[in-house]
């Protein structure tokens, strides 16, 4: 394992395979800036920039440090809190957090001056306005019980004006620095074989490290599998990382299907479906926070089997195919209405892993909308996720997918529902009050700590009569850019929300 730590290069082959980059960082560097505060990727108190050559430029995410294995880190430039000043000079995010008051305990202060200077370092880099909705989306996964979020969001507002007071501009620690990106060029080029973490880049070597592991353990993102680990302190003996599979990173628009491949993380897809697919976009913003959608992927999302998994429903929706890939090399083709068995159970065999999903073009063109009603906006677990196809025809709609997360132990369809409204006028009152009538009657919603089951029940029914007003044209009253049911704000914390 190779990697830059700050300006240093790390050359260390002796760690276990889950060995986070947070114990790695407070344990064997002395960094004890990084902070633990919940071990499963959901303060922020652990975050680490992590930059990585593209295209022959340096470009730098956020992550979650306790759950990132730090070999999955190799090739990687590691930025930690301790590197963001230079002598007697503070970073433009550290600045702005002292004039602004931004910390109080300063437990997660790191945190948030980590995800802030990304923000900082990324929009200077692209020459981009730092505004109020970027600064919120950049700390989404940062959490602090001090002081509230308003001197903080001031903080972020305020770097590129902390920069312009400065006497001598404040040079950018990562986009310009020339020997950090040689050193990863030559990181890059060097083949390092490891014996409990592999890093495959394609398909053919992803078969050679199945055929000779047959006992280890597959690892996209891990901001799920990683849980295993930091919560129930399983271990892991062999991981096969297959987030830089080249075939798996597919994310073609086709002649007829949109393919979408497993290990694209849910950062990508939404840089991708900004404005080609922006319904896709908004659901995608709500998913757990940036640190977690720079990591996890589309193909472990719906693999995990949650029942309150958001993307699951969008792909009912879109009637999806999934591409599956067995070890030897074979693949068959699993349709997303057949793909999940029960709670946790789907139809992948031992042998298998999720290779791509191929969504029809005529399919997103048609009618669609995600709605994820949640306590807080960002960082949380769907109560009720609903996701609607209309396919209209003459006026009548011909084609209905009402595809719901986090009612039942697997994602559902709302069949009897669906059969009511098609073949009606879309401005049938009738037949909605009659496919809602018939909602209520199939669907035997659970009750849990999130939500009782009425109150999913009821929830579910208003989402499909808002579906119909905005396919009617209705206007839907917003708030912050949301639509107000989509949302039920509370400032409570519960659970992953990745799952």
């Amino acid at each position: 394992m190779q990697f830059i730590l700050n300006d240093e290069l790390i050359d260390d082959n002796t760690l276990p395979s889950d060995f986070t980059a947070l114990r790695y960082l407070r344990e064997k560097r002395g960094l004890t800036g990084t902070k633990e505060g919940c071990a499963s990727g959901d303060c922020g108190a652990c975050t680490l920039l992590v930059g990585a050559l593209e295209n022959g430029e340096l470009t730098y995410s956020t992550l979650n440090s306790c759950i990132t294995p730090v070999q999955s880190l190799s090739g990687k430039h590691v930025v930690s809190v301790e590197y963001l000043s230079k002598v007697n000079e503070l970073h433009p995010a550290q600045q702005a957090m002292v004039e602004s008051h931004g910390s109080q305990c300063g437990f997660c202060t790191p945190g948030f001056v980590l995800s802030l200077a990304g923000l900082y370092e990324n929009k200077q880099n692209a020459d981009q306005p730092i505004d109020r909705e970027a600064v919120c989306d950049a700390i989404s996964g940062n959490l602090c019980r001090c002081t509230g979020y308003r001197p903080i969001i001031e903080a972020g507002l305020s770097m590129i004006k902390v920069q312009e007071a400065k006497e001598t501009p404040f040079i950018e620690l990562m986009s310009k620095n020339e020997g950090i990106k040689s050193l990863l060029e030559n990181l890059q080029a060097e083949t390092n074989a490891k014996s409990n973490y592999l890093q495959p880049i394609n398909l053919e070597q992803l078969a050679q490290a199945l055929t000779s592991n047959p006992g280890a353990t597959l690892i996209a993102g891990g901001t799920d599998l990683m849980l295993e680990n930091t919560q129930r302190y399983r271990d892991f003996d062999t991981l096969i990382d297959v987030s830089s599979v080249v075939e798996l990173k597919a994310l073609d628009i086709g002649a007829i299907t949109l393919t979408i491949g497993a290990s694209v993380t849910y950062s990508e897809l939404e840089d991708f479906s900004k404005l080609l697919y922006p319904q896709i976009h908004g659901l995608l913003s709500r998913i757990a926070s940036r640190q977690i959608r720079n990591r996890g992927t589309i193909g472990g999302n719906v693999a995990n089997a949650s029942p309150i998994a958001d993307l699951p429903p969008l792909l009912l929706a879109f009637d999806a195919d999934i591409q599956l890939l067995k070890t030897d090399g074979s693949t068959r083709t699993v349709n997303i209405n057949d793909f999940y068995q029960g709670y946790k159970q789907t139809q992948l065999a031992k042998d298998e892993m999720i290779a791509s999903f191929d969504l029809p073009l005529d399919k997103l063109a048609q009618f669609h909308r995600f709605y994820k009603v949640s306590k807080r906006m960002e960082d949380d677990i769907s109560s009720v996720m609903l996701a609607v196809r209309f396919d209209v025809d003459n006026g009548k709609l011909s084609d209905v997918r009402l595809a719901f997360g986090g009612m039942a132990a697997t994602p559902i369809r709302g069949l009897k529902a669906e059969s009511a409204l098609t073949g009606k006028a879309i401005n049938d009152e009738q037949a909605l009050n009659q496919a809602i009538e018939a909602l209520r009657g199939e669907l035997t919603p659970m009750s849990d700590m999130r939500a009782s089951a009425k109150y999913r029940l009821d929830m579910a029914s208003n989402l499909i009569r808002k579906a119909w007003l905005e396919l009617n044209g209705t206007e839907v009253v917003t708030f912050s850019g949301h639509a107000v049911s989509d949302s039920i704000l509370s400032t409570g914390s519960e659970g992953s929300t990745h799952a």
